[in-house]
């Protein structure tokens, strides 16, 4: 997040328009303010029938106005707009994008959209039919156009019996990509429209017997977090996802759930043809079990069996070679270094050698271990190139990392066009 001076919280108004998801928005609206951000709700008259007043008013701690008329003397219909730091548009009705791409400014939410010079983020709610229609296309293409982030829709069950895209996303997702603005007003630039992108996720496991594995710590958390940036950039992404903690599936994202190492491997070769870049961010493991057993281990007196191990396919050097070899037709392909370094060669050492070692185009390396990287909400690191670049990635959430990463991919692909 940006740093603010002591004991300010970053300003953010939350707007909300009149659709059945509005109710979502008390979530973001708790969430952002847990957060440390100063929070002021302008809803929409249409929005306060399924929201009340009261409802934002006692999770924000400031009143909500919806018109231009109150409080005149302070001329909140311009001041807010030029006081935030981020606004965050959540349902944004097929209504409200038509009135803000036709700069309408007949309530306190638009006038402050007009007044805005912070990053706008537009998250729309809608059914399926309203999002493709073309009129709704166009405000959507207009307002991207104008540098507001416009948010893709996740698909599931909308009002009533229907399913499909315009779904609002979960406000976790919603939050993270304010914060991701607030740290970095360009992160989210339409740059990977009409690219093709595969993206691993989490950790696999190797079942040793019907209830125990052999696994690691990885919470997919980094993966998820590249995928939602890649989406919201404009990109078709596939996301290969091992085991991961409960996260939720991002909007717009094709997710393909695998287990062990070997299915990993089998649906990164497959979805990989044809894809504009690929990035390895899923833990696999390197060794499983050569013997499964068929009933759980039982603990007895004497010491257990050793358990023997084989290694597990290198889907990254394979990959590469699949590449080299023509068998793949591939762009980019980024690899994920997980290391701790050791007495006699520190971590970057390491992660040259892989790079080296693997012939990946770009390599991130983390420091993992003792609070790092595993588990956590935060990344930090160094972005390695075939080039000889090398390009430290300071520490900040993990969508942070996503948006420098794509940053790098996206130069890489426009030099070979």
């Amino acid at each position: 997040m940006t740093q603010q001076p002591s004991g300010r919280r970053p300003r953010v108004v939350l707007g909300v328009s009149g659709g059945i998801a509005a109710y979502k928005a008390c979530d973001v609206l708790r969430r952002l303010t847990e957060s440390g951000h100063d929070v002021r709700v302008v809803p929409t008259e249409s929005a306060l029938n399924f929201v009340g007043s009261a409802t934002f008013e006692a999770l924000s701690g400031h009143p909500v106005r919806t018109g231009v008329f109150t409080d005149v003397d302070q001329v909140q219909h311009v001041r807010l707009g030029q006081e935030a730091e981020l606004v965050v548009v959540a349902p944004a009705t097929a209504d409200l994008l038509a009135r803000a791409a036709h700069g309408q400014a007949d309530d306190l939410l638009t006038s402050t959209l007009l007044t805005a010079r912070c990053p706008v983020l537009m998250v729309p709610a809608m059914h399926t039919e309203m999002w493709e229609h073309p009129a709704t296309r166009q405000n959507v293409a207009t307002l991207r156009s104008r540098g507001v982030v416009v948010a893709e829709p996740a698909s599931g069950r909308l009002t009533g019996k229907d399913t499909g895209k315009g779904r609002l996303p979960d406000p976790v997702e919603i939050v993270d990509l304010g914060r991701l603005l607030l740290s970095s007003a360009s992160a989210l630039p339409r740059d990977l429209e009409g690219r093709r992108v595969v993206i691993s996720a989490g950790g696999t496991r190797e079942p040793l017997d019907p209830v125990r594995y052999l696994g690691n710590r990885s919470s997919g958390r980094q993966g998820y977090a590249l995928a939602r940036v890649a989406a919201h950039r404009g990109a078709e992404v596939v996301l290969i996802s091992a085991h991961t903690a409960d996260l939720v599936e991002p909007a717009g994202v094709r997710v393909v759930h695998v287990g062990t190492a070997e299915q990993l491997r089998e649906s990164v070769l497959a979805e990989s043809q044809g894809a504009d870049a690929v990035v390895m961010a899923a833990a696999v493991a390197d060794f499983r079990p050569v013997d499964l057993a068929q009933h759980k281990i039982k603990k007895v007196d004497a010491d257990p069996a050793p358990v023997k191990l084989t290694r597990n396919p290198d889907i990254l050097a394979e990959l590469v070679e699949r590449r080299r070899d023509g068998e793949l037709d591939t762009g980019l392909i980024v690899g994920f270094a997980a290391e701790t370094g050791d007495p006699d060669t520190p971590v970057l050492d390491h992660g040259r050698r892989k790079l080296d070692r693997k012939g990946c185009d770009l390599l991130v390396v983390n420091t993992v271990g003792d609070g790092k990287a595993f588990e956590m909400e935060d990344n930090a690191g160094w972005l390695l190139s075939t080039d000889g670049t090398e390009t430290p990635l300071p520490h900040g959430a993990k969508s942070l990392l996503s948006a420098r990463l794509w940053d790098a991919v996206t130069r890489r692909l426009g030099e070979r066009s």
